[in-house]
C-alpha cells in the first residue's frame, strides 16, 4: 500500500472511501491492489482510497475449535443461546433509549429556536427574527460539522451504506467505533436540530448497529471484562446476528414501526439469513416498541418538555375516508410513475453531489466545517426567506386548532400575517421536519396549502436534500424523501380534487411511497412501515401499487440509491445475483499467482517472511511426505491465527508434529477475534534469528474443511455460492491428479466487475 493510502487509513478519515478521481478509474479500471491471488484486503483506488478487510463468517474448523466444541457441557451451550437473546434485549432497550433521547432533545431545541423567532416575528422584529434563527442554526451545524470532523469522520451521512456492507462481509475501518456512536448520536440531533433537510432515521440504524457491535465485542481482556461466557461472542458470525438485530431496532426506533424494522432488516440490510436471525430481530423490535410506548406514555403528562405528543403512530391519517374509483387509480399509476422519475434524477444527482464534495472535504476538517456552515445559511435563507413569496390565507372558520398557532407547532403559522391570517408555506419550513410531514399529511384540509406554495416547497426541498447530504454531519434520506415526496404528493391531489375521492392528505402519503420507492428501491418493508406510521391498513394495495410502480421505473435508469453510495465509497459489495459476463468464464480465469503455499510442519523464517512480504489473509496448507502419501491439501490457516501462533513461540528444531502441545498450551479464547481491531500485529512479535530456522505445526490452527471448488465451475456459479455462504476464501482445485492439490484462492476480489473485467476487456460485449 502507498505511503498516502496507509496514512488515509490511519487517520479514519471518511475520505479513504471517496477518490477525487474516482469516477475515471473505478468504473473504467479495474481495482489496482497490491496482492496475489490468496488476499482478502482490498485498496481501493482513488485520492485517499483506504483499504477495507473481508469478515470471517465461515466456521474455522481446526483441531482447536472442535477441542473446544468437544469440551463444551450441555449448561455452558444453554448459557449461549439464553446469552443471545440477553444481548437481543439489551440492543431492544439500549437503541429504544437512544431513539427517546434523540427525539426528545430534537423537539427541546428546535421548539425553543422556534419559538424564539416566533416571538419575535410577533413582536414585527424581522431582522432579528432571522439573526435569531440563522445564528441557532449556524452554531448546531457547526457543533456537528466538528464532531464528525475531528472525532468520528465515519459518524458523517447515513450510516446505512456502511452497514449494509458490513453485513455483506466488508469491514471498513471505523464503522462501528464507540466513537462512531458518541457521534452519530449527537451530531445527528445537533444537524436535525439545526434545521438541516436531513433525518434522524438513518443514523438510527446506525446507532443500533453501533450498540449491537459494542455489546458484541465479547469482552475486553484490556479492562478485565472477559467473563467466561463472553468469550463464545468473539467471532464475525454471530456479531454478524448482533448488528442485524440492531439495524432493525434502528428501524424500530426511528420510525416506531417493530414489523418495518424486521422487514427493512431482511430485505434492504442483511445479505444472509435464516429463521434464528429472524425470531431475535422480532423480539428486539419488540421490545424497543415496548420502550418507546413506555416513555411517550410518561412524556405525555408533560414531564419531557415540548415532547410527547401522539403515540407510536407518528402520522395518523386512519380519520380519511379511503374510497377509490378508476380515476383515483390513473392518479395513483401517475405518482408511481412521477416517483420512480423522480427518484432515479435524485439518486443521480445525490451521487454527483457526493463527488463534488469528495474533493472539497479532502482539503481538511476545516473546510468540512466551513462547507457545513454555508449548506446551513442556505437552508436558514430558504426557510425563512421563502415564506415571504407567500399569500396570507384566512383561517378556516370550522378548524378545531387554533389559528394562527403562536406557541406550538402546528397547520398554521402567522409569520407575517395579520390577525385570523396564516402563511401556509411557514407552516411548513419554520417547522420541523416532524411537525412538517404531518401538516402535509393531514386529512381534511383540502385548501389548507396553496398549489404554488407546495410547487415552491417541493422544489426547496427536494434540492435542499440533494445538498445536503455528504456534507460532514450525520444525515438521513429518508426524511428529505418523505418530506418532497409528501409535497409533490399533495400538488396532485389539488389537481387531481375535482375528480377523485381521496383526501390529498392520502395523495401525499401515496406520493412519499413513490418518492421512497424510486429512490430506494425498497418495497415490502417500506410498505409495511408507512403502514405503520400512518395507521391505514384500508390504503394497503394503493400503496402496494405505488411503490411496485415507482421502483420498475425507477430501475430503468440506475441503482437504490444506497446501492451507489456503497459503489461510490469503493467498498466490495457482492451483488446476490451473478453478472451475466461471468457465465462465460470458469473459476480458473480469473485467479492468478503466484500462490503462496506453507507445509503442514513450517519453518518460521519461511512463515515470517509471507507475512511481511504480502497482504495475504488466508494461506493454503498441503500436506507432503512423510505427512502424506502424496501433495495433499490440508486445508487453509488465517493470517491472524498465525501471528497468535508465532507469538506463542511453540516450535522445535525437528520437522516433527506437535499439535498435542498446541493444544494443551494454548486455548480457542486466543485466537478469538479482538474488538475493534486490536488482535496481534506483525510488530508485536519477537522472532529470534535463531528461531527462524525452527519449525512450527500449523495442523492444530487449519481449518481443514474450507469451501472449495473444481477449477471448472463457473464463475457465476461460484459467486453465488460465495455471496450465500459468506465466505471469504473459496479454494480452488484441479479437476484432473497429478497436479498441485490447489489451483489458488478466490476472495471477493476476483469476484468484482473491475477485476474481471479488466483481465477480460472484451466480455463486455458478449453480455
Amino acid at each position: 500500500m502507498d505511503q498516502e493510502n496507509k496514512v488515509a487509513n490511519e487517520e479514519g478519515d471518511i475520505e479513504c472511501y471517496y477518490g477525487k478521481d474516482m469516477e475515471d478509474r473505478i468504473y473504467s479500471q479495474p481495482l489496482l491492489t497490491k496482492r496475489h491471488n490468496t488476499t482478502s484486503q482490498i485498496a481501493i483506488v482513488g485520492a485517499n482510497a483506504c483499504p477495507v478487510e473481508s469478515l470471517d463468517y465461515e466456521i474455522i474448523e481446526n483441531e482447536l475449535f472442535k477441542q473446544d466444541w468437544r469440551s463444551r457441557r450441555t449448561i455452558q451451550i444453554f448459557q449461549y443461546v439464553l446469552l443471545k437473546w440477553a444481548f437481543a434485549l439489551i440492543i431492544g432497550l439500549g437503541t429504544g433509549l437512544v431513539g427517546i433521547f434523540n427525539n426528545i432533545a430534537v423537539e427541546n431545541i428546535s421548539g425553543f429556536k422556534l419559538l424564539m423567532t416566533t416571538k419575535l416575528m410577533l413582536e414585527h422584529k424581522y431582522y432579528k427574527a432571522f439573526a435569531a434563527l440563522a445564528g441557532c442554526n449556524l452554531a448546531l451545524a457547526a457543533a456537528a460539522a466538528a464532531l464528525c470532523a475531528y472525532i468520528a469522520p465515519a459518524a458523517a451521512g447515513s450510516g446505512i451504506p456502511e452497514v449494509k456492507a458490513y453485513l455483506n462481509g466488508v469491514d471498513a475501518h471505523s464503522i462501528l467505533a464507540p466513537s462512531t456512536l458518541f457521534v452519530k448520536i449527537f451530531g445527528s440531533i445537533l444537524c436535525v436540530s439545526a434545521g438541516f433537510v436531513v433525518g434522524k432515521e438513518g443514523p438510527m440504524v446506525h446507532t443500533g448497529a453501533c450498540i449491537a457491535s459494542l455489546i458484541g465485542q465479547g469482552g475486553s481482556r484490556k479492562y478485565h471484562l472477559t467473563w467466561r461466557w463472553l468469550r463464545y461472542f468473539k467471532n464475525d458470525r454471530d456479531r454478524r446476528d448482533l448488528i442485524t438485530c440492531g439495524a432493525a431496532a434502528g428501524v424500530a426506533s426511528a420510525f416506531r414501526a417493530p414489523v418495518g424494522g424486521v422487514l427493512f432488516a431482511l430485505e434492504e440490510a442483511a445479505s444472509w439469513w435464516r429463521s434464528a436471525i429472524l425470531w431475535r430481530t422480532f423480539f428486539t423490535t419488540a421490545v424497543v416498541a415496548i420502550v418507546l410506548r413506555a416513555f411517550i406514555q410518561l412524556c405525555s403528562t408533560g414531564t419531557c418538555g415540548l415532547f410527547g405528543e401522539g403515540g407510536l403512530i407518528m402520522y395518523d391519517v386512519s380519520a380519511a375516508k379511503v374510497a377509490y374509483s378508476v380515476p383515483d387509480i390513473l392518479a395513483v399509476i401517475l405518482l408511481g410513475v412521477i416517483g420512480g422519475i423522480f427518484g432515479s434524477l435524485y439518486n443521480y444527482l445525490v451521487d454527483k453531489v457526493l463527488r463534488t464534495y469528495s474533493i472539497i472535504n479532502e482539503k481538511g476538517p476545516a473546510v468540512k466545517i466551513l462547507l457545513v456552515v454555508t449548506i446551513s445559511l442556505l437552508t436558514s435563507i430558504c426557510s425563512y426567506g421563502l415564506p415571504w413569496f407567500a399569500t396570507c390565507i384566512p383561517c378556516p372558520i370550522d378548524t378545531t386548532e387554533s389559528c394562527p398557532n403562536t406557541d406550538l407547532s402546528g397547520n398554521y403559522k402567522s409569520f407575517q400575517c395579520p390577525p385570523n391570517h396564516y402563511n401556509d408555506l411557514a407552516s411548513l419550513f419554520l417547522n420541523t421536519n416532524d411537525d412538517a410531514i404531518r401538516n402535509l399529511l393531514s386529512t381534511s384540509t383540502t385548501k389548507e396549502f396553496h398549489i404554488s406554495s407546495l410547487f415552491i416547497f417541493f422544489i426547496a426541498i427536494y434540492c435542499l436534500g440533494v445538498i445536503t447530504y455528504g456534507i460532514a454531519i450525520p444525515s438521513g434520506l429518508f426524511i428529505p424523501v418523505i418530506l418532497a415526496g409528501a409535497g409533490y404528493g399533495r400538488l396532485i391531489g389539488r389537481l387531481f380534487d375535482p375528480i377523485t375521492k381521496l383526501d390529498v392528505g392520502l395523495f401525499a402519503l401515496l406520493g412519499a411511497a413513490s418518492f421512497l420507492g424510486g429512490t430506494m428501491r425498497m418495497t415490502v418493508s417500506l410498505c409495511v412501515i408507512l403502514l405503520e406510521l400512518t395507521n391505514d391498513l384500508l390504503l394497503l394495495p394503493l400503496v402496494m401499487l405505488v411503490l411496485l410502480i415507482s421502483k420498475t421505473v425507477g430501475d430503468m435508469f440506475n441503482h437504490g440509491v444506497y446501492d451507489q453510495i456503497v459503489k461510490l465509497k469503493g467498498l466490495p459489495y457482492m451483488e446476490a445475483h451473478a453478472e451475466p459476463y461471468m457465465k462465460h468464464l470458469v473459476a480458473r480465469d480469473v485467479v492468478s499467482g503466484p500462490l503462496i503455499t506453507f507445509s503442514g510442519v513450517e519453518k518460521v523464517g519461511n512463515i515470517l517472511h509471507a507475512l511481511k512480504t504480502t497482504g495475504h489473509n488466508g494461506f493454503p496448507v498441503i500436506d507432503e511426505p512423510p505427512f502424506a502419501d502424496a501433495p495433499e491439501l490440508c486445508g487453509l490457516v488465517l493470517r491472524s491465527h498465525l501471528l497468535v501462533l508465532l507469538k506463542g513461540k511453540i516450535f522445535s528444531w525437528d520437522r516433527v508434529l506437535s499439535g498435542d502441545e498446541v493444544v494443551r498450551r494454548i486455548s480457542k479464547f486466543d485466537f478469538a477475534k479482538a474488538g475493534s481491531g486490536k488482535g496481534v500485529k506483525l510488530e508485536d512479535l519477537d522472532i529470534k534469528d535463531e528461531e527462524m530456522d525452527m519449525y512450527v505445526d500449523l495442523h492444530p490452527i487449519t481449518n481443514t474443511s474450507p469451501y472449495t471448488v473444481v477449477e471448472t465451475m463457473s464463475l457465476a456459479k461460484a459467486a453465488v455460492l460465495f455471496r450465500q455462504l459468506g465466505l471469504r476464501h473459496m479454494c480452488v482445485v484441479p479437476k484432473s491428479q497429478g497436479r498441485p492439490p490447489i489451483v489458488g484462492i478466490l476472495t471477493r476480489h476476483d469476484f468484482l466487475p473491475e477485476h474481471i473485467l479488466g483481465l477480460y476487456p472484451h466480455i463486455r460485449l458478449r453480455k
